[in-house]
């Protein structure tokens, strides 16, 4: 077997196992998952993904190695979009803390499933038109440009979605207490409950994310076996990172411009690249300190509004 096939390997019964052990451990039924779980949780995944760069450093050498934790840390702090997002959809339909995990967990295997597909096309376009990269990169110059300057007001409306309304007006659908059910046979009729509006509306809000940040990995690294396992390694890290941050997304105020220069800078780097070519330890430190940097300055910033808010 070639390295990069062991990589393959290795990474599929990491994966597998994973699932298993969260499956096992991390979804029990009508359990809440408190802070200090969510913690280890985190350094779970965290870990498991620092492991398996380990291991490509020395399987597959230190440039795929550093695209894969480039593409990696890009993914991950882009899931911060998506949790808040997960929250606002979860206070809308009113969901159970109890259930949060096991709703969580459907959603991101079928988050999983979709960037498979997403990605496997990606490929296969970029191998057979190979000038796809410079319209990955305009998109994320316009991304990055859109996101540096949204208004902090304008808010996700989960009413508003395009599968709330479908799943609304062309299926059976119940606001009926769905008790931990995804599923609610009454009348020799079956009716989806909330759960399963929520579990298709956050995969559906994971796909939307995924058009940013395929692209953005695609721009880090060229290789299948970077984006795909980068993807998965920071999806399977999501459930525990909404419930570690959960309560303080809203301290983050300044991580969007953060990851708004990282997708400007990775858009020029991919439209720059016929012309000079940017080492992928270049990328890595940029994506470290812009994000790094938005998370200080958002903390300090909070800190420094303490003091006015008490006076208050």
């Amino acid at each position: 077997m070639t390295s990069i096939q062991w990589t393959y390997l290795i990474f599929f019964i990491v994966v597998v196992i994973a699932l298993i052990f969260d499956l096992g451990l991390f979804s029990k039924k009508n359990e809440k998952t408190t802070i200090k779980t969510a913690l280890w949780q985190s350094i779970f995944w965290v870990g498991l993904s620092i492991l398996f760069f380990g291991f490509m450093w020395f399987e597959d050498g230190p440039e795929t190695a550093v695209s894969f934790m480039s593409a990696y840390l890009m993914e991950k702090s882009l899931s911060m979009d998506n949790i808040f997002v997960f929250i606002l959809i979860f206070s809308f339909f009113k969901i159970k803390e109890e259930n949060y995990a096991r709703v969580l967990l459907i959603g991101i295997v079928l988050a999983i499933i979709f960037r498979a597909i997403f990605i496997s096309v990606g490929v296969v376009l970029i191998r057979q038109f190979e000038w796809i990269l410079y319209i990955f990169g305009a998109f994320l110059l316009y991304t990055g440009f859109k996101m540096f300057t949204a208004n902090s007001d304008d808010e996700f409306k989960p009413e508003e979605n395009f599968a709330y309304r479908f799943m609304n007006k062309y299926m059976r659908v119940t606001t009926e207490e769905p008790k931990g059910r995804f599923v609610i046979h009454k009348h020799n009729k079956t009716y989806l409950t909330t759960l399963s509006l929520v579990v298709v509306m956050l995969a559906v809000t994971d796909i939307i994310f995924a058009l940013d940040s395929i692209p953005a990995v695609f721009a880090i690294s060229q290789q299948p076996v970077v984006v795909y396992t980068s993807n998965i390694f920071a999806v399977l890290g999501l459930r525990s990172l909404f419930f570690l941050l959960r309560g303080a997304v809203d301290k983050f105020d300044y991580l969007p411009q953060g990851i708004a220069i990282v997708l400007i800078f990775i858009g020029l780097k991919m439209l720059a690249e016929y012309f000079i070519h940017i080492p992928v330890y270049v990328s890595l430190i940029v994506i470290v300190l812009c994000l790094g940097g938005s998370i200080l300055y958002s903390l300090y910033h909070q800190k420094k509004e303490l003091p006015e808010a008490e006076e208050k």
